[in-house]
């Protein structure tokens, strides 16, 4: 009985020999061009090797992004601003066209490159100026509300009218 299963048996280890050797020879002879497979940074390859294009690439620097013109600044902020400020479409309009003026002037201003003491005075002078005319067109409590949000910032000016809302609703 044992002469029968012998052969059996034999044939098994052999088969499973043969199949780890197929298997270990597949894996470290079927690369392809890819050497051993790591790459720098350590992670493993396709087994194809660097893919490499016939045609040279164009290197070109990324463009520099364009600055914004005194349009798409104003065009940015206002919506915060006509919330902040509860402003109706014509209080809205005339406060973004006096912005637009005085924040071209300010870009031009910084073209021109002044000197540090004449550049404080010129935006001073801007700033004054578009105080005047926002004086002139907005109904008083608004413009104060505008200085309030020059001063403070659009978040804290929309929670505070937010809390001012809340403490009306509950008296």
């Amino acid at each position: 009985m044992k002469s029968k299963n012998r052969p059996s048996f034999f044939k098994g280890v052999i088969l499973l020999v043969l199949i780890m050797l197929g298997t270990d020879s597949y894996a470290q002879f079927n690369r392809g061009m890819g050497g051993n497979g790591m790459r720098g940074n350590g992670m493993r390859g396709n087994g194809m090797g660097r893919q490499r294009s016939a045609i040279p690439r164009a290197q070109h620097t990324p463009e520099a992004p364009k600055p914004k013109t005194s349009e798409e600044i104003v065009e940015d902020q206002m919506p915060s601003i006509t919330e902040a400020l509860v402003l109706n479409d014509f209080e809205s309009a005339v406060v973004s066209s006096i912005l637009k003026k005085y924040v071209q002037e300010r870009i031009e201003a910084q073209i021109l490159k002044l000197p540090p003491e004449k550049m404080s005075e010129t935006f001073k002078n801007i700033s004054d100026r578009q105080d005047e005319e926002l004086k002139m067109s907005l109904p008083p409590e608004k413009y104060q509300g505008f200085l309030d949000l020059m001063k403070d910032g659009v978040n804290k000016t929309i929670k505070k009218n937010k809390k001012k809302k809340r403490k009306k609703n509950k008296n």
